[in-house]
């Protein structure tokens, strides 16, 4: 039989927005939304601080059509924060602050929709509540374009992010090869620690415009090998196209990229950028070609119009398959997905507790990577493909998309 439990539904978003989040919102609202047993569905501005600091909206007051509009909008309408928790036999000011807001608001359902460090933070936060005594229900929902969450196969947001970078690449590659003088180029994609982002590149190669050289972070980088391969391929053809990862780094672990001092996060992970101009820099003063340097930055997870349809479906899945499990009892988990079919790809939504994903990194298989380092294999391109497929509806204005345009009425 059902635990039926009445109460309020509170739903925030953390971290790196994605082109699909706001799809896994709207999957959460709609679903509360229509639900019995929740009371009243809000949501907190700017992640957890909205909590803390009692910046609530009331979900209930929305339009609907512009709710529905969540599933034509790119970034985390509701807002985003990078906040680490402290624990609470540590520090408990936080906790009790959330406490009392869900006391007032007769919060008992909440959803935390993010990655590795949002997983700890609701992982925090259930044991907290279990600790006290009060009764909530607490899902994580994933989210990350950089696809290294443990515990599923991938993460809403890597299939969009994924279609972007290889549609990106393949245009790059088209565009070098416009002149008859040599020329190298070097495209910068986002992930730290993992090469799922950088991977994709590869997938340029299905449209024949694959990157030459792709390094991961999984790999240690060699600067000499590397721009041995750079000139290898630059004196034998003439041209150049290398995708590198943001956070690849030398054998002692120090990132390649310069801007690692410049600053971190909340989380205290180091802000990285600006590794393409300086690699391009460097192949330059050593080969003295043409050398561009191109850094995808945001565009990668803010890129909703080359959204893919399986990212976007199951990045509304999650958010509703997390409500209709916590209406039925179950907390203290996360949303992940199981790749049940790749010819045809077929999934499907399941829990994990919550520990498995906090703070924890999936990489890419090294069985996945050339024997080289500096290139993928089959088993990525076969992993990979399904997730970037389908056309998504998206709805526009003036020829522009048409975002949301949400009240966010203020509890």
């Amino acid at each position: 039989m059902e635990n039926v439990l009445k109460g309020a539904a509170l739903f925030a978003q953390s971290g790196g927005p994605t082109a699909v989040i706001n799809a896994s919102a709207y999957g959460v609202i709609r679903t509360a939304l229509d639900s019995a047993a929740i009371t009243n569905v809000y949501g907190a501005a700017n992640g957890i601080l909205g909590v803390l600091n009692n910046k609530i909206y009331d979900m209930g007051a929305e339009d609907a059509d512009e709710l529905a509009r969540l599933m034509n909008t790119p970034s985390s309408e509701l807002g985003s924060c990078r906040y680490k928790l402290k624990s609470a036999d540590v520090d408990d000011t936080d906790y009790k602050k959330l406490l009392d807001c869900f006391r007032r608001l007769e919060v008992r359902y909440f959803f935390y929709n993010g990655g590795n460090d949002s997983m700890d933070t609701c992982n925090k936060i259930s044991q907290y509540l279990q600790s006290v005594g009060y009764d909530c229900r607490v899902i994580g929902i994933p989210k990350t374009i950089d696809n290294d969450l443990c515990g599923t196969d991938h993460c809403p947001g890597f299939g969009s992010a994924a279609r972007y970078i290889a549609t990106s690449v393949a245009e790059i590659y088209k565009d070098t090869h416009v002149y008859d003088t040599g020329a190298v180029t070097v495209v910068e994609t986002m992930g730290r620690h993992a090469g799922w982002l950088v991977g994709a590149a590869a997938l340029a190669g299905l449209a024949d415009c694959a990157p030459d050289l792709i390094y991961l972070p999984e790999i240690a980088f060699d600067m000499e090998q590397f721009l041995a391969d750079v000139s290898r391929i630059y004196n034998a053809t003439g041209k150049c196209l290398i995708a590198v990862s943001e956070g690849i780094a030398y054998a002692n672990g120090d990132f390649v990229s310069e801007a690692k001092t410049s600053s971190t996060d909340g989380f205290n992970h180091a802000q990285l950028g600006g590794l393409a101009s300086i690699l391009a820099n460097i192949i330059k003063e050593r080969t003295g070609a043409k050398v561009r340097g191109i850094e995808l930055s945001l565009l990668q997870r803010c890129g909703a119009h080359l959204a893919s349809k399986v990212d976007l479906d199951e990045a509304f899945g999650v958010g509703k398959f997390a409500v209709e499990r916590a209406i039925v009892g179950e907390s203290d988990k996360m949303v992940v997905i199981r790749r049940t079919g790749n010819a045809p790809y077929a999934s499907e939504f399941a829990l994990e507790p919550l520990s498995l994903a906090a703070n924890s990194e999936k990489m890419v298989p090294r069985e996945w990577i050339n024997e080289a380092g500096n290139g993928l294999t089959q088993e990525f391109i076969d992993y990979a493909l399904p997730l970037i497929q389908g056309e998504a509806n998206r709805a526009t204005e003036h020829g522009l998309p048409r975002f949301a345009k949400l009240k966010k009425v203020l509890v």
